[in-house]
């Protein structure tokens, strides 16, 4: 503490400077991207007729949206999801990053580690990281629901 009140303005100069330059480089290594992975620093929109289809063996149906890194640093992924009734999209199962899933249309059940809650039409749910979660249509319609992972190791791993 004492050496704190012997800065000169000159010292002080050199310290914020240091200071200045440790906030660059910790910024500058947010928004890093690692091989295969690409910056998202453009604004843009998703026409939802205009995103690729890829048919589920459950007869169900996913679109991808974007998956990338935003300029702060955080890794995305988003995609939608149809989902026949009586369907889950896969296992319940845990991964690295935590997901939000905004329900579009009909009616599912979120199993949150053993608890099943149910959530319809415009209900969103929270998986958080490395929590044991799925998903099951519970109702006699289609569901859709868009799902925004936020974080790295955005592929599911089967537990």
């Amino acid at each position: 503490m004492s050496a704190m009140k012997n800065l000169n303005r000159r010292d002080l100069c050199v310290a914020l400077s240091a200071f200045a330059a440790m906030g660059t480089v910790a910024a500058e290594g947010q928004s890093q991207t690692t091989p295969g992975e690409s910056t998202l620093s453009q604004s843009r929109t998703f026409p939802f007729d205009q995103l690729p289809v890829k048919k589920s063996s459950n007869g169900g149906a996913s679109r991808a949206v974007i998956q990338g890194v935003l300029a702060t640093g955080e890794a995305v992924e988003v995609h939608e999801t149809t989902l026949p009734p009586g369907q889950m999209p896969h296992p319940p199962h845990r991964h690295r990053h935590s997901e939000f899933m905004m329900i579009r249309e009909g009616q599912v059940e979120f199993d949150n580690d053993g608890t099943k809650q149910r959530v319809g039409l415009g209900g969103v749910i929270f998986a958080a990281s490395n929590v044991m979660h799925g998903l099951k249509n519970v109702g006699d319609s289609p569901a859709n629901y868009f799902v925004i992972a936020i974080g790295r190791e955005s592929v599911v791993k089967q537990i």
